[in-house]
């Protein structure tokens, strides 16, 4: 079993779902998850984990995004997008350039989203695009997203070309929609790339295709990014030779178990390896115990 994170560059016209079914297929394992969906019709970063990595899925989804995106002033539709049907047009011919750029850049800060129908946000039980498929439109709660930075890259009106970074949960369909609502001439979302997710860059990821080729010529290991590898900043120590079995049972490590000696911080993360290297678990110090506690365990029985 492959065991690491794939940094895929996810096509137009694939689901976020169909990249981890094509993975399963390609692999021919079932252990695999993405870290954050993309629509169908965007592209770009999508981290994919494999096996044991799985278990980060929840905790990358949580990292920043950043997005390149294409704006276009005048025109509202269902989906917020120009794949949905078209609601409402407006002319933009009054707006000036810097009219334009005040909007955009006032959402720079936290502000409160309202979710789109589609979109897969569940609602008792059920998911938005899917009561929105029935023709549905129910009231959605707003959820509190933070733009870090928008930088305007090209501006040819009704169009915008726009560089965004945010936190988890933002969709900029929404964010295009809010700005042109504020303009008063309505708005919808263009393309979409993303470029980084955490620490994936565009520039760093492969598609589908050229990764059939690494596995194919038994190279995925040249592409495949290390669990370890996403704690860069915890420290890396290993458990005394005939002590695994603690790890292994999810026990508390006490500092005398350890070989490499470091200060004991509270709250402190670290990489606990096995007498073979082998990375086993993430450990946090606790003060009070003057014990490691399990945070996240990687370590299972082959």
């Amino acid at each position: 079993m492959i065991h690491g994170i794939l940094n895929v560059r996810k096509e137009k016209g694939f689901t976020s779902h169909d990249v981890v079914a094509k993975l399963r297929g390609m692999t021919r394992q079932k252990k695999i998850g993405h870290t954050g969906t993309l629509d169908p019709d965007a592209e770009g970063v999508l981290p994919v984990c494999l096996g044991k990595a799985t278990r980060l899925c929840e905790m990358m989804t949580d990292k920043e995004k950043a997005y390149e995106a294409v704006m276009v002033l005048g025109k509202e539709t269902d989906t917020q997008d120009l794949s949905g049907t078209v609601l409402d047009t407006s002319a933009t011919g009054h707006l000036t350039e810097e009219e334009v750029q005040e909007a955009i850049l006032s959402f720079v800060g936290i502000y409160d989203q309202i979710p789109p129908m589609y979109s897969a946000v569940k609602v008792g039980g059920k998911k938005l695009y899917e009561l929105a498929r029935e023709g549905k439109e129910i009231e959605r709660k707003a959820r509190r997203v933070e733009i870090r930075s928008i930088r305007i890259l090209e501006m040819r009106l009704p169009e915008v070309r726009f560089e965004v970074v945010c936190s988890k949960g933002t969709y900029i369909r929404t964010l295009c929609h809010d700005i042109g609502r504020k303009l008063g001439c309505g708005a919808c979302m263009g393309d979409l790339l993303r470029t980084k997710s955490g620490n994936f860059t565009l520039d760093q990821s492969r598609t589908l295709s050229e990764i059939q080729e690494y596995l194919d010529g038994g190279r995925i290991g040249e592409i495949l990014v290390p669990i370890d590898a996403m704690f860069p900043d915890a420290p890396k120590v290993s458990v005394k030779q005939g002590k695994e079995k603690t790890v292994y049972n999810g026990n508390a490590l006490s500092p005398d178990q350890i070989e490499d000696h470091i200060p004991e911080k509270d709250g402190e993360t670290i990489r606990v390896y096995g007498p073979d290297g082998r990375f086993l678990a993430l450990y946090r110090y606790a003060g009070r115990e003057k014990k490691y506690q399990v945070e996240k365990m990687f370590y299972s029985p082959e």
